[in-house]
């Protein structure tokens, strides 16, 4: 998704960027490797947590002042995947 500029993503993570608490933060719940990866379910849960996020209401882990939600998946076999981008915002 470019959320660095090519070649930059290590510097950007090391740096905090992606953090709870940092300028972009990316995955607040962990991602696919905290729950698993139920085929099928992974797009849902994810726009679960976005949905969560936006409302204020993820716990622990919101992100502050959250006005804008990505989530992107993709799923399936070579020749055959399924990529979905949802973009939301208050």
């Amino acid at each position: 998704m470019q959320l660095s500029p090519r070649g930059r993503a290590k510097e950007d993570v090391d740096a905090g960027r992606f953090n709870l608490d940092g300028e972009q933060p990316v995955q607040p719940d962990g991602g696919l490797k905290c729950f698993g990866h139920p085929i099928g379910a992974s797009g849902l849960r994810m726009m679960y947590e976005m949905y969560k996020q936006l409302q204020g209401k993820a716990g622990a882990r919101q992100i502050k002042n959250t006005k804008l939600g990505v989530t992107h998946n993709m799923g399936g076999i070579p020749g055959m995947i399924v990529t979905s981008v949802i973009v939301v915002g208050l």
